[in-house]
């Protein structure tokens, strides 16, 4: 029997492409381009556009299971390391707080949802505040334990854009997006369907994909 599932900060459904269609899906994205080419990868999905942290608050509780992947940017490494020029305290671009919506999130659902839910983001700059599980190269936080998982690729985000589609599954030449950002953005695949059956089938291991 399929769930009712709230897809938050959908992008263009990296997380959501191997979940098949027995689930009723919402995903919500800020962003209309990239809302139309989830929206044509997943006919069946409802897409609502609108802001991801505002819906939650407001829609938690018509749902069985929730996926979020709040912004990044301000949390990842890579901010940090690119803000200084090397070997010197130049900054080159401007240092900013983290977006704490992230851990909002996490303790909302953690204390208020009586469902199903996991919250990802990227390894950050810091300690995390609350322990998440580490798959990927990515953190996720979760009500459900969720084994490792190992996709046989060493840095999700490498290669060209032609390779990022295949591996991830999406065609986007007909889109006027920036391909690269969105399709380095995207949770493989892989990893959102063996977090998912973990969700459904708790300690059932899965088979492995590549």
């Amino acid at each position: 029997m399929g769930m009712k599932i709230l897809n938050l900060y959908a992008g263009i459904g990296g997380n959501r492409k191997l979940w098949g269609d027995e689930h009723e899906i919402t995903a919500v994205e800020y962003m209309p381009d990239i809302a139309k080419v989830y929206q044509d990868h997943f006919p069946k999905d409802k897409v609502i556009i609108t802001d991801a942290h505002d819906y939650l608050l407001k829609h938690f509780m018509e749902y069985d299971f929730i996926w979020a992947s709040p912004p990044c940017p301000t949390h990842s490494k890579v901010r940090i390391i690119a803000t200084y020029k090397k070997d010197s305290d130049e900054i080159r671009q401007e240092p900013v707080f983290p977006d704490m919506k992230l851990y909002e999130e996490i303790i909302f659902l953690q204390y208020y949802f009586r469902g199903l839910w996991c919250v990802e983001n990227v390894i950050g700059f810091y300690e995390p505040l609350i322990k998440p599980y580490q798959l990927a190269d990515h953190y996720f936080w979760a009500n459900f334990f969720i084994p490792d998982y190992e996709t046989g690729q060493s840095r999700e985000h490498c290669g060209t854009i032609e390779t990022l589609e295949e591996r991830k599954g999406f065609k986007l030449d007909s889109y006027k997006v920036d391909k690269r950002k969105l399709l380095r953005n995207c949770v493989e695949p892989e990893v959102g369907k063996h977090i998912l059956h973990y969700a459904l089938h708790p300690y059932e291991p899965t088979l492995k994909l590549l």
